[in-house]
């Protein structure tokens, strides 16, 4: 079900990790442009019309407008199951405790006397929030994308999802249940691409934004690339991903179910146990034929997923060496289930989320830690982060000097500008002043 990779003894790579020895799936978000380049173009001129036109075209249904009704948001929370709305509004608290503490103050350095430059930290204006709706349901990314764009205090958000054929061409219930739970009324029946291009061009209904965020499938991911520009994203979302480092203290249950959480999201999902234990990885093979055979969407994703290119144990001669291959990897969940696991987890570089101990599992990250899912994929970890309040902010630097200060620093301010054959630089100090500046 599920490939070995062996990097013990002489295996092991002493001179650096090649990315490639590793599982990861084959993603050719180049070749998604050219199919979504039109759809983006078509968007951009025909607006609503042309969104209407691929919801039937992608999703099979038929509608007369994108925008969903007020009422529609009302309804579907007032017959939400209760159960759903409270675990949703405990996801939301937990979100808030963390988030708000995220929020950045301004700083003002005085650099001179009389000469300051303050970092101010300004909210996006305006953000599209993608929230995907095709295998699944996913009224936690409405959570994930919405509460730090709503703490870090941006004045206007539009969700984007999918419209569902089941429910009359409106996006999933729970996903409009969860945006009226958290005070969102602009939210749009649209998916893919076309979502992403309504966001960055505008249309009829629905006003352009500085910003799209939110995961999504390759072609949205393919969008993002195309519009980045016009448009900030807060990162390239693929098929999401679970490593676990893990030694011969971690519980091979526990290591399957996580490997296994993960895989039901999506066939291309990547399921990777990095481990310095063959009895564990043996043990953890066994679990997963077990587990997998009492659970649902096997054929669809879980049993791809596992079984694909993209999903692996690695085995390594200790944890040093697992620590290496993580790193190389850069996982979008990254578990560490060893012994001293905190210690372990304190010494990881490159990872979306880390997940310490054996009763932290991702499960927990995707609902109701407080953390965000919206995570880098891919191996992008090793240079970007998770969605957060920061996600939405722009630092802006306030440059205030006086006559005194700027005539203190204006010769070697003349001196760099001719240094660099910029003469009218050094000019544009010089007219402030009615005599030679110092230094010059």
């Amino acid at each position: 079900m599920i490939s070995r990779i062996d990097l013990r003894g002489d295996a092991f790579p002493e001179d650096g990790i090649d990315r490639d020895l590793l599982p990861r799936a084959e993603l050719d978000v180049e070749a998604a442009l050219e199919k979504v380049r039109p759809i983006c173009d078509d968007v951009k001129h025909r607006g609503t019309a042309a969104l209407i036109d691929y919801a039937e075209k992608f999703d099979g249904v038929a509608i007369d407008r994108v925008r969903v009704p007020a009422e529609a948001l009302t309804r579907a929370l007032a017959e939400l199951d209760p159960r759903v709305r409270a675990a949703l509004e405990e996801s939301i608290r937990r979100a808030r405790l963390v988030h708000r503490e995220q929020r950045r103050a301004d700083h003002t350095t005085q650099v001179v006397p009389g000469g300051t430059v303050t970092e101010r930290w300004v909210p996006v204006e305006r953000v599209g929030l993608y929230v995907p709706g095709g295998r699944s349901v996913y009224p936690s990314s409405v959570v994930m994308n919405v509460v730090p764009a709503q703490e870090a205090e941006v004045g206007s958000m539009a969700v984007a999802s999918p419209p569902q054929q089941e429910f009359g061409g409106l996006p999933h219930p729970t996903i409009l249940a969860a945006c009226e739970l958290l005070g969102v009324d602009e939210v749009y029946a649209a998916g893919g691409a076309q979502a992403v291009a309504m966001f960055a061009y505008g249309t009829e209904e629905c006003r352009p934004v500085s910003m799209v965020t939110g995961p999504g499938n390759i072609y949205v991911a393919a969008a993002k690339r195309l519009l980045k520009g016009r448009i900030g994203i807060d990162a390239e979302a693929g098929p999401t991903e679970i490593a676990i480092l893990a030694d011969a203290t971690a519980d091979p249950v526990h290591v399957a179910a996580d490997l296994i959480s993960q895989a039901e999201h999506d066939p291309l999902a990547a399921a990777v146990l990095v481990t310095d234990s063959v009895d564990l990885a043996e043990a953890v093979e066994k679990e997963l034929q077990t587990q997998v055979a009492a659970t649902k969407h096997v054929e669809d994703r879980i049993a791809p997923a596992l079984s694909g290119r993209q999903s692996g144990i690695v085995l390594v001669d200790g944890i040093e060496q697992g620590l290496r291959v993580v790193d190389a990897y850069a996982a979008e969940h990254l578990e560490i289930q060893t012994e001293n696991a905190s210690a372990v987890a304190a010494r990881v570089r490159n990872a979306g989320a880390i997940f310490v101990g054996a009763y932290a599992p991702v499960s927990l990250g995707d609902y109701a830690a407080g953390s965000n899912h919206v995570l880098p994929t891919g191996g992008c970890a090793c240079h970007s982060s998770g969605l957060s309040v920061q996600s939405f902010l722009r630092g802006v630097h306030v440059v205030d000097y006086t006559r005194e200060a700027l005539a203190e620093v204006a010769g070697h301010v003349v001196t760099l500008a001719d240094a660099e054959d910029l003469p009218a630089h050094g000019a544009a100090v010089r007219a402030r002043f009615d005599w030679t500046v110092p230094g010059s």
